[in-house]
């Protein structure tokens, strides 16, 4: 038995486990997500439990099914409190403006990089060197932070560029004289 798969998923008043034949939608405060359903595994909802199960003990839904209750798990916290990811910019110069649905990056190149903001994600910068990126779907906003940090990713060296918030880089020497 998958020791993930086999965890009930708690779900918080206020959010609702649709299950359709194909699909598993989750409603919440903060929006509705949508997931396919993967042959092999099932959802079902039990009041405030929702629970995943698997046909047989084959391979591949065993890897189904710890996949998928991980997935709805996420789902459901997404819609209820959603996620986040911090990112920091070091490096003299380098800083982060939001303007609309704009992020301009100002990270040492002769010129900016404007990065259009998905619909679903928010970017906020609270300082210039600091940015925060939130949303519902898990995936997406990962997504978005590993794309913002893959214009200038840190440098070993002296560490410019930009991280996740907490990151630890690995500082190499450098020449000696």
């Amino acid at each position: 038995m998958s020791r993930v798969g086999k965890l009930p998923i708690p779900v918080p008043s206020g959010v609702t486990i649709t299950v359709d034949p194909d699909f598993v939608t989750v409603a919440g405060a903060k929006g509705t997500l949508k997931q396919f359903t993967m042959p092999g595994v099932t959802v079902t909802v039990d009041g405030n439990v929702a629970t995943v199960t698997r046909e047989n003990d084959e391979a591949v839904n065993r890897a189904k099914h710890g996949l998928m209750r991980s997935l709805v798990a996420n789902m459901v916290t997404g819609v209820s409190k959603g996620f986040e990811k911090k990112l920091e910019i070091n490096g003299v110069g380098y800083k982060a403006i939001v303007a609309g649905k704009v992020l301009k990056l100002s990270l040492g190149y002769s010129h900016d990089v404007d990065y259009p903001i998905p619909d679903g994600i928010t970017i906020a910068a609270p300082k210039p060197t600091e940015l925060v990126v939130t949303g519902i779907n898990k995936q997406m906003v990962g997504q978005v932070a590993a794309e913002i940090r893959d214009y200038r990713g840190p440098e070993p060296y002296k560490g410019k560029g930009v991280k996740y918030a907490g990151e630890f880089i690995f500082r190499k020497q450098g020449k000696k004289k």
